[in-house]
């Protein structure tokens, strides 16, 4: 674990971190999340019976979509060229939820783990707000990192965390 924020200069004061000296390798980043609801709402989703239509389909694309706006959310993000978002969405009927996991990969001088969790964050929003009217008591949670590779740091899973 590194022993400074990078995103401070030597005054304390917030700056973009300079990359154009780090090499470019293939970077990639696993994220994770979870949206809990009422089980009505879950069928409804699982059915394709919610009036505003298909739930997970929109959601999919709104979280694949904020992986791609993720510098213009986060202020010292660094616009990135991304190469591939997959978003995969997996009702979870024995936990009234809704599973999202989104794999997230650039050839790039820093990474895409923001990317990844922007991607994660949005795609469950987006769930909540096309089921609000019927659900308002749901619950994004569990949202996170489960693994990143390339860079000099090389590849961390959650599993290593200490």
């Amino acid at each position: 674990m590194a022993n400074e924020f990078t995103h401070f200069n030597a005054k304390g004061e917030a700056h973009m971190v300079d990359v154009g000296d780090k090499a470019v390798t293939q970077r990639e980043a696993v994220t994770e999340g979870r949206i809990y609801m009422n089980p009505k709402t879950l069928e409804m989703i699982m059915q394709g019976t919610h009036k505003k239509g298909d739930v997970l389909g929109i959601a999919r694309v709104a979280g694949i979509m904020g992986a791609k706006k993720t510098p213009d959310l986060i202020p010292l993000c660094h616009p990135i060229n991304l190469t591939a978002v997959e978003l995969d969405l997996t009702p979870e009927p024995d936990k009234n939820a809704v599973y999202c996991r989104a794999a997230v990969r650039c050839g790039g001088q820093t990474g895409v783990e923001m990317e990844a969790l922007a991607a994660v964050q949005i795609a469950l929003l987006t769930i909540y707000d096309m089921c609000k009217a019927v659900d308002r008591g749901m619950v994004m949670q569990d949202i996170g990192l489960l693994e990143k590779s390339g860079g000099k740091s090389g590849t961390w899973t959650r599993a290593e965390q200490g």
